[in-house]
């Protein structure tokens, strides 16, 4: 607004000085100068007048120009605070990751023994469970061909006696046996 009024303020002046033909007047004969004088007169008294809004407001921009700054440096050591706590956090799950790779390497090794290690008694128990079958089946056999054998020999004698045996001897063999029964009595 001061701008302003002084603007108004000049160019009274440059009228009334018109009016009074005595200096910012038109003189037709000089016309270069007359303008030229009169651009010098606004330009300095614009110069005078506006020095100081040009002043304040270059002032006002430095001031905003250096908060900007100060701000952007502030923002500056923000990030790079934040940038040194992320990396110590990479580093950090870096260590973390690598922690449970080893972990899993021995996990997998403790579970790969252990398979191995039941592997190893399920083989021997299938081994033992085998032999036992295999013994069991041995002593089936030994039991079939003997009951084979026993039927067959006492199949062989009943044939014999068959043969051999007639009444007359049957009787000899039941008294004999009477006989052995009475004097044990």
């Amino acid at each position: 607004m001061e701008i302003m009024n002084d603007f108004l303020l000049i160019s009274s002046l440059a009228e009334l000085a018109s009016e009074t033909k005595k200096g910012f007047g038109f003189n037709p004969s000089n016309f270069l100068e007359a303008n030229v004088i009169n651009i010098a007169i606004l330009l300095s008294g614009v110069v005078y007048l506006g020095r100081n809004f040009l002043t304040s407001a270059l002032e006002v921009r430095q001031q905003k120009v250096a908060e900007a700054i100060q701000e952007a440096e502030e923002r500056l050591v923000q990030a790079n605070s934040r940038l040194l706590e992320s990396e110590k956090q990479l580093t950090q799950a870096q260590a973390v990751i690598e922690q449970i790779k080893q972990e899993a390497g021995k996990t997998a090794r403790t579970v790969k023994e252990s398979i191995l290690a039941q592997g190893k008694l399920d083989i021997e128990r299938l081994t033992n469970n085998g032999k036992a079958s295999i013994e069991k089946a041995e002593m089936q056999i030994k039991k079939q061909i003997q009951q084979h054998i026993t039927d067959l020999a006492i199949q062989k004698v009943t044939v014999q006696l068959k043969e051999y045996m007639t009444p007359n001897l049957q009787s000899k063999v039941i008294d004999s046996n009477i006989s052995n029964l009475g004097g044990q009595l």
